[in-house]
């Protein structure tokens, strides 16, 4: 087997994404016990997720109105308070909320307006603040440019083929995912370390990924590995494994429910539950300084559409959750569902901002100067509300 097979195979076993200065350390890094060090969680929702079918505004007279085929979910929802009800795909979280672990904020935008999937998650990922549809500049990302502000070591991960937009701009992440490949034998990697004995970082490279795949999930196989209640399981792995880990970014998508949405989004809210429960499991006592945030590009339309769906909308709701979240409780300003109320005519009113409100809970659950957070999430401030 020539050398680019070799590599080729060893490519197709086991991704790892590194930056240049993967292995530098912080100097000024505060030392944290292995039970105590803060963890932030990114899950990126792709497809701009419905909140209107996910937190269910129950007592909006206007909601079956807009949505006759769709509202046969009212009365079905699990209780938050308000007279607002949590999809009951979402058993698990509304436990955290019981439990004051999960904190939902309605009606929240990123400041992007448009309709373009791909654009909305650049937008949000960049966390520049400022729209400018020709050109969203991807070069950072908001949790990249805030984890080099961080009181402690700056070190992500992400579930990943690549790292993503929000973490880019920090000096210190990995990105890793799972393969559907045949596992690569030990005699593969015996080789590959032979070939790159001479390349110091070329082998610190090769090493630091076996590692990961070590920590990670590498005893199961095959599509096993990509579901992702097992995403989130490795991913939890991965952080208890190194104890310098601050954070993790994963992501789900499948969310672009433009017809028979109802059935469609309870598998996918069962997916996402079931994977935030064996995120939560797998931390174990961890979990109590875990703050998890997840998101969505933008909402959708509130009218339902003829093929039992609904389309790209603008306003929608985020989830923050964690052992670290003072929740049990709704956040953000209701804006009704009667047509005058609507963005546009047609979608759900954005009241306040999702990067404020990821701006927010960063500053203080990594005890980030407020006075700094404008720098990093293009000129937005802080919100007053305690959120850990």
């Amino acid at each position: 087997m020539n050398r680019r097979d070799l590599l080729k195979l060893f490519g197709g076993s086991l991704v790892v994404m590194q930056s240049p200065q993967l292995l530098i350390s912080s100097a000024n890094a505060t030392s944290y016990s292995k039970t105590e060090q803060p963890l932030f969680i990114w899950v990126m929702l792709r497809g701009a997720l419905d909140s209107l079918h996910t937190v269910i505004p129950e007592f909006d007279e206007n909601y079956i109105k807009h949505r006759p085929k769709l509202a046969k979910q009212l009365g079905t929802g699990l209780p938050l308070e308000k007279g607002f009800s949590l999809n009951p795909a979402l058993a698990e979280l509304h436990s955290w909320y019981q439990n004051s672990e999960l904190l939902p904020i309605v009606a929240v935008g990123s400041g992007y307006h448009g309709r373009s999937h791909f654009d909305g998650q650049d937008f949000l990922e960049s966390g520049q603040s400022k729209v400018n549809s020709n050109a969203i500049d991807t070069h950072s990302g908001w949790l990249g440019r805030t984890l080099q502000m961080s009181a402690y070591h700056r070190k992500a991960i992400a579930i990943d083929q690549t790292v993503p937009i929000s973490l880019r701009g920090s000096d210190d992440v990995n990105a890793w995912y799972p393969s559907n490949a045949k596992d690569v034998g030990d005699d593969i990697y015996s080789a590959l370390m032979n070939m790159y004995q001479d390349s110091p970082k070329l082998s610190m490279s090769l090493q630091k990924g076996l590692e990961l795949q070590k920590n990670a999930m590498a005893q199961q196989s095959g599509k096993q590995r990509t579901k992702f209640a097992n995403l989130t399981k490795a991913c939890a792995n991965l952080l208890l494994a190194d104890n310098k880990l601050s954070c993790a970014v994963l992501e789900l998508g499948g969310w672009d429910t433009h017809n028979n949405q109802h059935g469609r989004l309870a598998r996918q809210l069962k997916e996402l539950d079931d994977g935030l429960a064996s995120l939560k499991a797998q931390l174990g006592e961890r979990w109590q300084h875990t703050v998890v945030a997840v998101a969505t590009e933008f909402g959708r339309t509130v009218k339902e559409n003829g093929t039992g769906g609904s389309d790209h909308g603008s306003a929608a709701c985020m989830l923050l959750a964690g052992g670290a979240i003072k929740g049990g409780r709704i956040l953000g300003d209701w804006p009704g569902l009667a047509k005058s109320e609507l963005f546009e005519g047609r979608d759900l009113m954005p009241t306040s901002n999702s990067l404020q409100w990821l701006a927010t809970v960063l500053a203080q659950h990594w005890q980030i100067k407020p006075a700094h957070m404008p720098a990093l999430f293009g000129g937005l401030q802080t919100y007053s509300e305690q959120l850990v």
